[in-house]
């Protein structure tokens, strides 16, 4: 099997490449190789290496940035999941696309079930809303995995800003009126290596559609610092804060360009069920990934 992961250097990408180096020869060009902007070279790319299957977990992702810049989050992450919808659509293969709980009004305090009403509240997520109904739209093979609050133990994000912050000061301020579940790369990608193997054996249980893909359980970027701080010390990484370091403050005291969803929360029965699996704490998958972290160190 051929399989085409865009966005191979980001968080998820990475992650990626690693997993499902085991089912077939995983294609992750860098910027270098293919700018997914330009949408000729895209379509030049999928003729030369006509893959058998598409893994799309290139976004724009800057969230403050896509308020201005909205040509190129359009781009990124409307156009190009169509275009890639559209290839496999012709081509009767499959495409696995990363959306986000961006897409939801964020409101109310319940999880997103998959059906549930959309309505973005900043462009990043309409964007990203875009993108989900391009894919389905196409008609094209496809399963839209809609994720919340990535992170990894490599590049950027709120565990290596906490992780950095931590060790050099005493005293943070974090939102705590968010709620959501961090959900790690490595999980992304286990999940995309479980459906594939699915899909190519025999696909029962698996159809077309948005899944849901979070770890259970919830918490407040508040709550995931002081359980970041709290592996971190378990795994002996350096650290200057303290539990009482720590405070609680609401989001309308850490005003953004972009408006944050409050309810982040992503019910993921359909995900469960689909792959016969259940989803771990998202506690359990934060140590694991301190540790990866420590034990590179």
């Amino acid at each position: 099997m051929k399989i085409f992961v865009t966005g191979g250097n980001g968080q998820v990408g990475f992650e990626l490449k690693r997993q499902l180096a085991t089912l077939g020869a995983v294609l992750a060009p860098g910027r270098a190789e293919l700018d997914l902007s330009d949408a000729d070279a895209v379509n030049a790319y999928l003729t030369k290496q006509q893959p058998d299957v598409i893994v799309n977990a290139a976004a724009y992702t800057a969230v403050d940035n896509a308020e201005s810049d909205q040509a190129m989050a359009a781009r990124l992450n409307a156009e190009l999941p169509a275009q890639l919808a559209q290839y496999c659509q012709q081509h009767s293969i499959w495409l696995i696309h990363y959306s986000s709980d961006y897409v939801y009004t964020g409101e109310g305090n319940t999880p997103w079930q998959e059906d549930d009403a959309t309505g973005p509240c900043n462009v990043y997520g309409a964007t990203k809303l875009a993108g989900d109904e391009a894919v389905a739209d196409s008609h094209c093979q496809h399963l839209i995995f809609r994720t919340s609050w990535v992170y990894s133990a490599f590049g950027k994000s709120f565990l290596a800003t906490m992780l950095r912050l931590g060790a050099e000061r005493s005293a943070l301020s974090i939102i705590s009126d968010q709620i959501g579940a961090p959900t790690p790369a490595r999980l992304i990608a286990l999940v995309a290596q479980q459906a594939l193997t699915r899909l190519s054996s025999d696909g029962v249980g698996l159809k077309s559609g948005v899944y849901h893909l979070a770890p259970r359980g919830e918490t407040s970027w508040h709550g995931f610092a002081n359980e970041i701080f709290k592996s971190a010390k378990k795994a002996g990484l350096p650290l200057a804060i303290a539990p009482e370091g720590v405070s609680a403050i609401p989001t309308t005291e850490y005003p953004t360009p972009a408006a944050r969803p409050l309810n982040s929360r992503l019910a993921v029965d359909k995900l469960e069920k689909a792959l016969a699996i259940k989803m771990p704490s998202w506690q359990s998958q934060l140590a694991l990934t301190v540790e990866e972290i420590a034990s590179s160190r």
